[in-house]
């Protein structure tokens, strides 16, 4: 069997990955806030884990692995949104839901095994609250229950590597009368009357954000799970907070042995902020005619663990790319397991920079079925996922022979008019231009249209 290594957050190394039951492998990741579409810095962990379940499915048996992935719908942004917009909040989080998963669906992502709502399991988070608080770990003020981390003050920090002092001298936190520490946390809080709640011990309100995915991760995968994943911005204090409340209700428990968080995502370099005006949601690339396979690939081009930086140009070598894998395996049966050098790639802490090198060796070999086999281990050249590149090339060496003489002419009369006015045209087609001293490559790119190659003179 393939040994699987995976860095462990948790432990600052890379670990072989040992299940705790292999014929129950069980996996739970943080999913998303439904009040809006999904940015594409949301789509990375999306990516990264259904790799990861690919990965775990072909080695241990599709049917031997479990994988969760929530939906947080009961949050103060989902309320603010409603109150904006005029609309209920359930038909907010039902659009938006739907969305997240068309457009993740778009970018190849199998659906997980459970896809939990958090205002589906409200009593689970009641029931364990109420265990926190019998048990000394949480605290009851006006009208609000919070985990009280002085409880836990040898486990608390454990992920992130902090001690508790440093993070109160280092931390922005909600300063409020009844915390007993400013590190405490929000498990539950009061609802006024525009806002969603439940009737509990405690009156009416709605739970906190962390105790959500610990409630939700207990009820479908035990006290002990083997994986616990996510964007690295969740460790601290979300992920953080999960363990100390799923250790304390649970102390017999592991809760998750592996934990994997996935790097952040750049636009051109820059962090992506609306601001710099280069944000964008996954719907937005899809709508200007960038294949949901493509931003995939982009994606599996860096390793989890390293920033990600999202540009032009890689979109389109990406198309370029696929559309040549494409055309070599037309028509091919896949080989009946993915090459020895492209699993070993996976297994070793999700290397797929290092898998799609290894595709690149395939595809220079001419070795098709290999290829299409390797691509489909990593969500890549599925039929589903095809359409895109269904439509007939267009032959473009009139084109290229025609800039080349261009070049040629400039080069000799210094007149280089007629070649600017050429590659203006080629590029507001979509085409990338490639010019050399012996000759010019015209590469469709990322929104190819070929109909504005019509006519031109």
């Amino acid at each position: 069997m393939t040994t699987i290594k995976l860095h462990n957050s948790k432990t600052r190394k890379k670990e072989v990955f040992t299940p705790i039951d292999p014929d129950n492998v069980q996996m739970y990741v943080c999913g998303p806030t439904v009040y809006d579409r999904a940015h594409l810095g949301n789509a990375r962990p999306v990516v990264v884990f259904d790799v990861l379940f690919r990965l775990l499915r072909h080695v241990y048996g599709a049917e031997h692995v479990t994988y969760a992935r929530n939906f947080t719908d009961v949050d103060d942004k989902i309320n603010a949104r409603a109150a904006e917009s005029g609309r209920e909040i359930g038909e907010i989080t039902a659009e938006t839901t739907q969305w997240f998963l068309d457009d993740m669906g778009a970018l190849g992502a199998l659906e997980p095994t459970h896809m939990p709502r958090a205002t589906q399991y409200i009593p689970q988070m009641v029931e364990m609250i109420e265990d926190l608080i019998a048990r000394g770990h949480a605290y009851a003020a006006e009208g609000h229950v919070l985990f009280a981390v002085d409880s836990w003050r040898e486990g608390y920090g454990q992920l992130s590597g902090r001690s508790v002092d440093d993070m109160i001298a280092g931390a922005r936190v909600e300063v409020a009368p009844y915390k007993k520490n400013p590190m405490d946390f929000v498990l539950w809080k009061p609802s006024d009357a525009e806002q969603p709640g439940w009737d509990s011990p405690w009156g009416r309100g709605r739970p906190g954000w962390h105790i959500e995915c610990s409630a939700m991760s207990h009820d479908l995968l035990g006290e002990s799970f083997d994986i616990h994943g996510g964007g690295n911005d969740l460790m601290f204090p979300h992920h953080e907070n999960e363990i100390a409340q799923s250790c304390c209700a649970n102390p017999e428990g592991e809760f998750a042995r592996y934990w994997l968080h996935n790097e952040m995502l750049q636009v051109e370099g820059k962090k992506m902020s609306k601001s710099l005006g280069n944000f964008f949601t996954v719907r937005d690339l899809l709508e200007q005619g960038i294949p949901g396979e493509v931003v995939r690939f982009v994606f599996l081009q860096t390793h989890y663990r390293k920033p990600m930086d999202w540009t032009e140009k890689k979109a389109s070598e990406a198309e370029a790319t696929l559309r040549k894998w494409r055309a070599l395996t037309a028509g091919i049966e896949p080989a009946a397991t993915a090459a020895a050098a492209v699993l070993d790639a996976l297994a070793d802490d999700l290397n797929t920079a290092g898998a799609i090198a290894e595709m690149h060796k395939l595809a220079a070999a001419g070795d098709a079925a290999g290829l299409l086999a390797a691509g489909q281990l990593v969500g890549l050249l599925s039929d589903e996922m095809g359409d895109w590149a269904a439509a007939p090339s267009v032959d473009l060496s009139a084109h290229e022979a025609r800039l080349f003489a261009a070049r040629q002419t400039a080069m000799e009369t210094k007149d280089f008019a007629e070649m600017d006015r050429l590659k203006s045209a080629y590029t507001e087609a979509g085409l990338e231009v490639r010019m050399s001293k012996t000759g010019v490559e015209l590469v469709p790119g990322t929104g190819f249209d070929a109909a504005k190659l019509e006519g031109l003179e």
